[in-house]
Formats: C-alpha cells, structure tokens, sequence
C-alpha cells in the first residue's frame, strides 16, 4: 500500500454532537487533502500540551509511556494512521528497539499524542485519504473559523486578542495552576504571536 506523510495542521473545537469533542486536522505534506478525525477533550489536551511545550505539574498518560518506552530501550519510528471502518479511523505505532520492530494498535488521538513525543513522523494510506480526505477551498473562511474559537470565557465574552499582555500572562499562569491546559494553550498562542 502507498503510505502518505501527513503532519497536524491544527486542533479545535468540534461542531459536531458531541459535547467535548475536538477536531485534529492532519494534512498532506506534499497535497491540499486534509484528514479530520474527531478526538475527545483529553486526547486533544495531551497533543495540544505537547505542541505548545507546556509541561503539566505531574506526567500525564503520553509523557509515562515515552518514559516506559525509554526505560526499556524502545523507541517510537512512526505512528500511520492505517485504516478506516465504518467511519471508526485507526492507527499503529511502529516502534522497536534496534533488534525487534513491533506494531501496536491505537487509536489516533493516543498514537499522535505518543508520536509528538517522540518527534516521529505520520503516514496514512492512500486509501484512506481517498475515503475520507477532503480539500479545503475557501482559506480565509477557515482563518475566520479558527479565529471565532480562539475566545476566553468570560463574562461579557471578550476575545483573548482584547486583554493586555501582563493580563494574559497571568491568566496563563492561573489557567496552568488550575490545569485548564487548554486554556493556557489558547493563551500561550496569543502571547506567541505578540512576541
């Protein structure tokens, strides 16, 4: 089969019915197809807390399998997102240890959290992508989408881009202390981008 590089284009909020969903956009590193995949609010914290290099007061789930991962002398090759069934995506995380390669069944969300950890590349197939890829057309509408989710819940609903810069950065602070790691992502983000 021809296996496909894809790399994470971004990660949001879902629309779909599912409360607490996330969106985790990959993507073709040499194409326009985007593959969505529908992760859960704590899949989507791991991978967003490792994006933005924000490391939470105790391990979580991803970080204790790279340290057992370690321990034992394994290491991750790549994570490939390999197959689709009824509208269920799935994943394998190839990894060994010089001598034996081995690949373990995971869900999407677990192999990229686990994956960016290990700074692995993501592959899929082609007919994955072919059965569940879609091309984006309109850029600036997506800009604008992203942009409308990139709030902070507060009364009277102001936009993060509103507070001052010592503002947000104690409310990064708060956010970590009280490890709300999506918020502080969202908040980090806007500090990066002033910077």
């Amino acid at each position: 089969m021809d296996k496909v590089k894809i790399e994470i284009l971004g990660l949001s909020s879902s629309q779909s019915q599912t409360s607490g969903s996330f969106a985790l956009v990959l993507g073709e590193t040499e194409g326009e197809r985007r593959l969505p995949i529908i992760i859960g609010m704590f899949e989507a914290q791991a991978i967003a807390l490792e994006i933005e290099k924000i490391k939470p007061n105790r391990p979580m789930t991803h970080d204790l399998f790279k340290s057992f991962a370690h321990g034992f002398d394994f290491d991750i090759k790549e994570v490939i997102i390999s197959d689709l069934r009824e509208g269920v995506f799935f994943a394998k995380i190839v990894c060994g240890n010089g001598e034996k390669e081995v690949e373990v069944d995971a869900r999407p969300s677990d192999a990229i959290a686990i994956g960016i950890r290990f700074g692995v590349p993501f592959y899929t197939f082609e007919k994955v992508l072919s059965e569940a890829g879609i091309i984006l057309t309109d850029e600036e509408e997506v800009a604008e989408e992203i942009e409308e989710q990139v709030t902070v819940e507060k009364p009277g609903k102001e936009r993060i881009q509103d507070y001052t810069l010592d503002k947000l950065k104690e409310m990064l602070d708060e956010a970590l202390n009280n490890e709300d790691y999506e918020k502080a992502a969202k908040i980090r983000d806007e500090i990066n981008r002033r910077s």
